[in-house]
């Protein structure tokens, strides 16, 4: 006897499913905000810092790209709680997901900066102006685009990878899924759905990031 599909359950429940791909999203453009933020300031730091701090930053990306995402998860949800740290579902899930893109990207920024020539530096400083100023004015403009497609990917993966959270009760885009698929017992079809919209949330990502990239750095629509 054939399997009958019936994918009923996933017209009848598209709203959920709407709902649990914004909380996706939301959760990966706040993680990727901060991410990003915190990638140019460790990058910073590990090539330009005291030696305390440039350590201090190469365990850290060590220790985050050496470990599980989903353990770094749990390690905030619930264990920090023993530490009297108590986090809610969302707050944990949107830490956890900063840490671990933090890891990845201080790495990219990095390569990025070294690409960039030591002279140009050199040459703002020669000009009178502040290190701070020539980081920012000279030197990560020109990193950023070398690495912009790197720094694309990464957050597209942490997108992906955020598909966990859904294990700490975050209703999510897989944690929808899995209350529809306990619901209505159409294993196939829910996740047959979850994974065609998770591909069209990755590829349209893609798409945006591109065409702003293109904007941001050549001036090209």
């Amino acid at each position: 006897m054939g399997y009958e599909f019936d994918f009923d359950a996933i017209a009848d429940n598209l709203g959920l499913l709407l709902h649990g791909a914004g909380v996706t999203l939301a959760l990966t453009a706040v993680a990727a905000v901060c991410g990003i933020a915190l990638s140019i300031a460790g990058a910073a730091t590990s090539r330009w810092g005291a030696g305390w701090a440039r350590s201090g930053v190469t365990a850290y990306v060590e220790l985050i790209r050496n470990t599980p995402f989903i353990v770094q998860l749990f390690f905030i949800f619930f264990g920090l709680p023993s530490l009297g740290l108590r986090l809610g579902a969302v707050q944990a899930a949107v830490l956890a997901m900063t840490v671990n893109l933090t890891a990845y990207g201080i790495e990219i920024v990095r390569a990025g900066i070294e690409a960039v020539p030591a002279g140009q530096r050199e040459a703002g400083l020669a000009l009178g102006l502040r290190p701070f100023v020539v980081f920012f004015k000279i030197i990560l403009p020109q990193a950023l685009a070398n690495i912009y497609p790197a720094l694309v990917s990464q957050i597209i993966i942490t997108m992906l990878e955020s598909a966990v959270v859904s294990q700490i009760a975050v209703t999510d885009l897989t944690h929808v899924a899995d209350f529809i698929q306990s619901r209505t017992y159409r294993a196939f079809e829910t996740y047959f759905a979850i994974t065609l919209v998770y591909l069209l949330m990755a590829v349209s990502l893609r798409w945006l990031f591109e065409r702003a990239g293109r904007r941001l750095f050549t001036g090209r629509r």
